[in-house]
């Protein structure tokens, strides 16, 4: 039986087309970055980006709650560990979308549930059966089918994207350790404030005058940001995350489109092979997790 209390706001069909949109926001976001890193670096974009969200951020909380009060946390450490690891995984991503086209990256990316089944184990005690290991070893294929050892010269973006995917999935454990005390308001608060901070130091030292297209593209990142968290915590309130978790593999085809509506370039066959093994290994992962 339903929850009483929740089922009223519960409308599945919305929450859907709410991700997609999100999906399809956070796709324009890459392609505004991309564009952005190939005239200016990587930290200036990423200060100005966490500028406008922090802003944002920090003005949506204080409205209706004590700043000070959220900012109590059960896991002060954890909180800011989690936030710079975030900062970190945008400055990897960032760096390989100058190197790589977001479809190639995505693919890659897709790695990242794989990576936080494997992280849950020892961080939050979860147990490693044979479904995910299966799920491990499938993931793995799908990344060397994309990389192409032996076949192709591995770069440094290859290295950027396996950095990204590492921090993101340590991010990502370790904000579901965080939630099992804190708000929500209170980890988007430490990420807020430690990421404005951390990406000012290391950026404002690169930071160079930006024409008319640099601060409209970056006005873009900005907004696409803001909304992609939006519209993706509406969705929460409609469905539950494991409902909306297996359209987030969809940010590959989503990237594929993109690519080639805006750079014009064709994503080849083997890499759309290599992504598609490996988003099979995530919906693996994703079915375990909801009948477990």
């Amino acid at each position: 039986m339903k929850n009483a209390a929740t089922a009223p706001s519960e409308n599945v069909p919305k929450a859907i087309i709410l991700t997609l949109v999100s999906l399809v926001i956070f796709g324009v976001q890459d392609i505004a970055v991309k564009l952005l890193v190939a005239d200016f670096s990587v930290m200036q974009v990423v200060m100005i980006r966490f500028w406008g969200v922090a802003l944002f951020t920090l003005i949506w909380i204080g409205r209706n709650s004590d700043l000070r009060l959220v900012a109590r946390s059960h896991y002060p450490k954890l909180q800011i560990l989690r936030s710079v690891l975030l900062l970190i995984d945008i400055w990897l991503f960032s760096a390989a979308l100058g190197h790589m086209q977001t479809s190639d990256l995505q693919a890659m990316f897709m790695l990242y549930p794989i990576v936080v089944s494997l992280l849950a184990v020892p961080i939050l005690g979860e147990k490693m059966g044979i479904y995910r290991w299966i799920a491990v070893l499938v993931g793995f294929v799908g990344a060397m089918v994309v990389i192409r050892p032996g076949f192709q010269t591995i770069d440094v973006s290859i290295w950027l994207v396996v950095g990204a995917v590492l921090s993101f999935s340590l991010y990502t454990v370790l904000t579901r350790k965080v939630a099992t005390k804190d708000s929500t308001k209170t980890s988007m608060l430490y990420l807020a404030l430690v990421a404005l901070v951390l990406s000012t130091v290391t950026g404002v030292f690169e930071l160079e005058a930006m024409g008319m297209r640099g601060w409209l593209l970056m006005i873009i990142v900005i907004v696409c940001a803001i909304a992609t968290h939006l519209l993706f915590t509406v969705a929460l309130k409609h469905a539950p995350a494991s409902t909306l978790q297996p359209l987030n593999f969809l940010a590959l085809p989503v990237a594929v489109g993109l690519t080639l509506l805006f750079f014009g370039h064709m994503t080849d066959v083997i890499t759309l092979i290599g992504g598609a093994i490996t988003i099979g290994a995530g919906l693996l992962v994703w079915f375990r997790e909801t009948k477990s």
